[in-house]
């Protein structure tokens, strides 16, 4: 049975952000503080706010980034716990939405199938879907907002292994966590190392009879205090605000000078994260076996562990780690490469996401196709040949927050400027159209590499390069002019080259 097409008219608004997650409700934030008269609405497909905060379910769920940086700049983190629950930072998120009135502005069940622009109109008309009803709208608007994150919320990663229909016991997937599975007493096997696994496996095993995290290469494990002492004494010294603007600058800092520490002395850094983990766990543990990476610190994210929680769960004997590779599953479990069998009630194939940019929705500027791996990334947040269409992309090596909070300032700064002078097109276009590209996500997770190919590029130099360093993209996205060369904004009538502005604007 085919959708039914609603017989409305077009909806038209100035900005449609697309995700009500994290990204999106700061999207909205930020518009309506700096362009309250500007019309707005933001489109989630599922049938709650929250995005990945309210999507994963699974047992322990946390953040992996302290909530001083991961929460907004606007909206201070008052909790003692700087690592926090799911619950936690999704009352947050539905507070600010809440507070702000932005939570009136969402529209559930509303999925984006594509968007087509048009140039002689200065607009993109877009194409939903009712999830809840099956209807088919339209919409346009003058800018698309994209905030959906760069992963697929209906489908998580499992590789495929042998055997699966033999094995007796359950097999599940985190990002689809079963809310009746019992596993009080049962024993338990991870397959996995990365957050999601680090997370999980000292959280099943506070009640399972024993979990294994079974991992095919170790992963970097770093302990870190669940609360940041510091940012909790300013808060008894300081008013709110003050106190949380310092702390988020000092950990800004910190975070920043660790991942350099790490870039620029790759061999010393994994000595210390190796001292850290030998203090942890008990004398004479295989150290090397279980957590020495084959590649160098923050080639990969680095997993932080609150308090050294899988640490201690090690250390209790309530869980254990295994690496190995599968050859298959048995009736029992697994049976490993190495000759072992692992005995399992349950197995969790903590094994990654599948990417899914711009949430899977298809784009067509003037009738042409756009194909994304073609595209190359402006300015972290825009894509060269695609007016008025703006990405909301985090950090992979800090806090997601801090990229998005600059992107939608700088969004804000865009509007202001085309507003001053008349234009209502923005398009980047490439001045060198062989100009060297690399992959947009810098990063040797395996969830990238798979998805490479999908994704747009960027260059080896600003603007065109995916910045991951929060100074260099505060001079970028919020000092700096944001007139460029590669920019050409033109209006419905005539068409202005970026550096020569009607009118002169401090924005």
């Amino acid at each position: 049975m085919s959708p039914k097409r609603g017989s409305a008219p077009s909806e038209y608004l100035d900005v449609l952000i697309i995700g009500a997650g994290i990204s999106g409700i700061g999207a909205a934030w930020y518009l309506q503080k700096e362009h309250p008269s500007k019309s707005y609405a933001i489109l989630e497909a599922r049938g709650a706010t929250g995005g990945t905060w309210d999507l994963f379910r699974y047992p322990g769920i946390r953040s992996d980034s302290d909530l001083h940086t991961f929460g907004y700049a606007f909206k201070p983190w008052d909790k003692d716990q700087a690592i926090a629950s799911a619950d936690s930072i999704l009352a947050y998120l539905r507070e600010t939405a809440s507070e702000s009135g932005i939570d009136r502005k969402v529209r559930l069940h509303h999925k984006v199938l594509g968007a087509a622009w048009s140039s002689e109109d200065a607009r993109w008309l877009v194409d939903v879907e009712r999830a809840d009803t099956g209807e088919r709208l339209e919409l346009k608007c003058r800018w698309l907002f994209c905030a959906s994150g760069y992963y697929r919320y209906d489908e998580g990663f499992t590789p495929r292994f042998e055997g699966t229909g033999q094995f007796k016991g359950r097999i599940v997937h985190p990002q689809h966590w079963p809310e009746d599975l019992d596993y009080q007493g049962k024993r338990v096997v991870v397959i996995g190392s990365g957050a999601t696994a680090v997370t999980l496996v000292p959280a099943l095993a506070r009640a399972a009879g024993h979990v294994t995290m079974l991992q095919r290469t170790p992963t970097y494990i770093l302990p870190v205090p669940t609360e940041d002492r510091i940012a909790n004494l300013l808060r008894k010294l300081l008013p709110r605000k003050w106190a949380y603007a310092l702390t988020r600058r000092k950990n800004i800092a910190v975070q920043r000078a660790f991942w350099r520490f790490c870039r620029r002395f790759p061999r010393l850094a994994r000595r210390l994260i190796r001292y850290a983990n030998v203090k942890q766990l008990p004398k004479g543990y295989p150290v090397d076996e279980h957590f020495s990476p084959p590649y160098e610190p923050w080639d990969q994210r680095l997993c932080m562990v609150p308090d050294a929680d899988l640490f201690k769960a090690i250390s209790r004997g309530s869980a254990s780690v295994v690496t190995d590779h599968i050859q298959t599953f048995t009736e029992r479990g697994l049976a490993l490469a190495s000759g072992r069998e692992l005995e399992a009630d349950i197995v969790v194939t903590a094994t990654g996401l599948n990417l899914l940019p711009l949430g899977g929705m298809s784009l067509t500027v003037d009738g042409a196709p756009v194909h994304l791996a073609d595209k190359v990334a402006f300015k972290g947040m825009m894509l060269d040949g695609v007016p008025n269409l703006a990405l909301a992309v985090g950090y992979t090596n800090s806090s997601w927050t801090l990229k998005i909070g600059l992107l939608c300032e700088h969004f804000c700064r865009l509007l202001s400027y085309m507003d001053a002078n008349g234009h209502s097109i923005c398009r980047p276009e490439r001045r060198e159209s062989d100009m060297p590209t690399r992959p947009l996500l810098d990063f040797g997770a395996g969830y990238v590499k798979r998805s490479i190919s999908e994704l747009p590029r960027q260059g080896m130099q600003a603007p065109w390069l995916m910045s991951m360093d929060y100074y260099s993209d505060v001079k970028l996205l919020k000092e700096d002019s944001v007139e460029d060369p590669n920019l050409r904004f033109s209006s419905h009538v005539r068409d202005v080259v970026a550096s020569e502005p009607k009118v002169a604007v401090a924005v």
